[in-house]
């Protein structure tokens, strides 16, 4: 079995890193794997397995030939049978089946703004899936969205699964005093709700200044980030609140830390919500998407409603306060995370699928 991971980037997002892992798990199972880059590169590139082969395209606009050509060749020469298409590189792989009927498409929906899927546009995504053989969803919103919008049958709910890197180099050492550190892991979007979380903090700040939050992302430079940073400013929050950009040592972080947040407005299952859990952290999250499956109730963690700062500062500090219950809650979700999300049960089931295409 060849299968080909398609993604437009390299860069550190939950997508990108699903990609990547599903890349690095399928040749331990035996699949010839093979991942793509559309259009840049990024930190992620140096976690891609070795047996992994592996192509970028350095795709400069949307309807890019010689792009498009160079993956038909790399298709054809290592004889791929599916291009598995994560998140917007669905247009893209449907270019190149244009080109070369024989190839299957399978489509994983990561989309994040689950909660606002009224607005998604759907008018070229419902014309391409017309090329799709299989569609993936993250959570059962988007599958239920998927079935009315899309042209395809089989349509179906795929679990996230976590995977955590040893890195050997450009190890991060985070700022602050060690013991009492806050974590949150998400690009600097308007989706991930910095603001909320800033506002949160200050009020935790207020009562224990010792605690520093850590935030490690992905600052694309625009109107979000400009409003992430004049805001820590304004709440005087400089000496507390330390930027990270993105970062490949993720378990390396998270060893420094105690505590892992999430405020987003929306999501599907956040890869940093079944990573905290993985390594044992005790979470503080927002209750969009699937994060309810995980923090089922207050023995797994604690899920906040996703506009209200001042219970999010409670549940920061109520974990502050009470480290055996912080502890009582990080074991829980380890053992939750360990059974439900392991990356052989998944992808497994995801070979079971790609054997039924082919």
């Amino acid at each position: 079995m060849k299968v080909l991971q398609l993604i437009d980037t390299l860069q550190t997002g939950g997508a990108e890193r699903l990609a990547v892992n599903y890349a690095n798990g399928l040749v331990r199972l035996g699949v010839d794997s093979h991942i793509c880059a559309t259009r840049a590169e990024g930190l992620l590139l140096n976690t891609i397995d070795d047996s992994v082969g592996y192509l970028f395209l350095n795709r400069s606009k949307t309807i890019d030939f010689r792009a498009i050509f160079k993956l038909r060749s790399y298709l054809i020469l290592n004889k791929i049978e599916i291009i598995h298409a994560h998140a917007s590189s669905y247009f893209f792989a449907t270019l190149v089946k244009v080109t070369l009927p024989r190839i299957k498409i399978v489509w994983h929906d990561h989309y994040g703004n689950s909660e606002l899927l009224s607005q998604r546009p759907k008018r070229v995504l419902s014309l391409c899936s017309l090329g799709f053989s299989y569609v993936f969803c993250v959570n059962q919103k988007l599958k239920a969205w998927n079935k009315e919008h899309l042209f395809v049958k089989k349509i179906k709910y795929i679990k996230n699964f976590p995977v955590l890197q040893k890195s050997q180099k450009n190890l991060t050492v985070l700022k602050g005093e060690g013991g009492k550190r806050l974590l949150c892991l998400a690009n600097l979007r308007d989706q991930k709700n910095h603001s909320m979380l800033l506002d949160a903090f200050k009020i935790v700040n207020n009562e224990f200044p010792e605690w520093s939050l850590h935030c490690v992302g992905k600052d694309f430079d625009d109107k979000c980030s400009r409003q992430f940073f004049s805001k820590i400013k304004s709440l005087k929050l400089s000496r507390s609140v330390h930027f990270y950009n993105s970062k490949a040592d993720v378990l390396n972080i998270m060893s420094q830390c105690e505590i892992g947040l999430l405020s987003s407005k929306s999501e599907g299952l956040p890869l940093a919500l079944l990573e905290y859990g993985m390594y044992g952290l005790p979470v503080v999250v927002t209750d969009v998407g699937n994060c309810r499956l995980l923090v089922s109730d207050k023995s797994f963690g604690q899920l906040i409603d996703k506009n209200d700062y001042m219970q999010f500062a409670e549940s920061i500090k109520q974990f502050i306060l009470d480290k055996d219950y912080r502890l009582f809650c990080a074991d829980n979700l380890n053992q939750k995370v360990t059974k439900d999300y392991s990356e052989k049960n998944v992808l497994s089931d995801i070979i079971s699928i790609y054997k039924s295409i082919i």
